[in-house]
């Protein structure tokens, strides 16, 4: 078995934490979590969408993303319809308010991105998103031992 510290899966949560340490102090400045900001960030770049489907563009599992729903819908950043030909589906979307608070955390989230690019370079970070990409393009199509996949919560950020 392969050293810990060389573990694909150590690896990517190491850079993962690398990255949202410094994200995470103006999220909570505006009073928003890792996977709230997901569910914002995603609905953001999307008309309606249906739940399961937001999980999935969020990598989310459905307990936790119905508990961030309610907290979103009671501050009124989203807003969810039940789908009339099925009572058990929702369509979610971002509000007005949604989109003023995705306004409001823009500058920072932009101004931490340019100071990641202008240490790491902004070449070898388009060639690290580049090689992620491929990365998850190649595993899709792999087998998944002794499960199916699908626990997502981890998952990636902004």
């Amino acid at each position: 078995m392969r050293d810990f510290s060389r573990s694909l899966p150590m690896a990517l949560l190491r850079a993962r934490e690398s990255v949202m340490r410094h994200f995470r102090p103006s999220l909570r400045a505006h009073g928003l979590t890792e996977q709230q900001w997901r569910i914002l960030r995603a609905l953001a770049s999307t008309d309606d969408i249906e739940v399961t489907e937001l999980a999935h563009l969020a990598y989310l599992l459905g307990p936790s993303l119905s508990r961030i729903l309610r907290d979103l819908e009671t501050r009124r950043l989203i807003q969810r319809r039940v789908v009339k030909a099925d009572l058990r589906r929702s369509i979610v979307s971002i509000t007005a308010n949604g989109l003023r608070l995705i306004k409001a955390v823009a500058p920072s989230s932009e101004a931490i991105y340019a100071e990641i690019t202008q240490r790491y370079g902004a070449g070898k970070l388009a060639d690290l998103q580049e090689a992620l990409h491929r990365l998850e393009l190649s595993l899709k199509a792999m087998s998944v031992l002794g499960g199916s996949g699908s626990e997502i919560e981890g998952g990636a950020a902004e």
